[in-house]
């Protein structure tokens, strides 16, 4: 994908509403080299009203799925998205960004918004991403369960550090 294409000339933009649409591949990921994900399919739709001559309201509304490691066996998976964010634009002497309003520099006319579009991707992730049951890496679920089972085994309930065993008499 050409990341030219997420560079929106708002100058050019007429008054009222104006639609983009924009498919998102592993190419727009890698692209802008993201952190959080590196893969993934997302379609994008633009809305972004012109009123007056220098102020407009972008409607960004993005589905798909993305590739994130799972929680639990670190193994990539497919995590669906869906979300609706909204930005506010201006024109002004030179670019800035304050909470949803962005300012446009006026001699530029130029908003990339590539790096917002990212953003609200990663915004509709889950915190906490998990393969369905049994669909983790069996070689990884194993190597846990033998880690936990050590671990319990080792520290059992008569290995309380001094420390806690006076603030639990503190407790009684």
């Amino acid at each position: 994908m050409d990341l030219e294409t997420l560079k929106i000339d708002l100058k050019g933009l007429q008054e009222g509403l104006t639609t983009f649409e924009f498919d998102l591949d592993d190419a727009y990921f890698k692209a802008i080299e993201a952190p959080e994900v590196s893969q993934g399919s997302v379609h994008v739709s633009l809305r972004i009203v012109r009123t007056g001559d220098d102020f407009f309201t972008l409607d960004f509304s993005e589905t798909g799925t993305v590739m994130v490691p799972c929680d639990v066996c670190l193994d990539p998976m497919e995590q669906s998205v869906e979300t609706c964010q909204r930005l506010e634009a201006k024109f002004g002497n030179e670019y800035s960004e304050e909470d949803d309003l962005v300012t446009v520099a006026e001699n530029e006319g130029i908003l990339d918004v590539t790096w917002f579009v990212y953003e609200f991707i990663v915004l509709a992730i889950p915190v906490r991403h998990v393969h369905a049951p049994g669909k983790c890496n069996p070689a990884m679920i194993r190597m846990l369960e033998e880690h936990s089972a050590a671990r319990s085994g080792e520290e059992g309930e008569a290995a309380v550090d001094s420390r806690w065993a006076a603030l639990l008499k503190l407790k009684e």
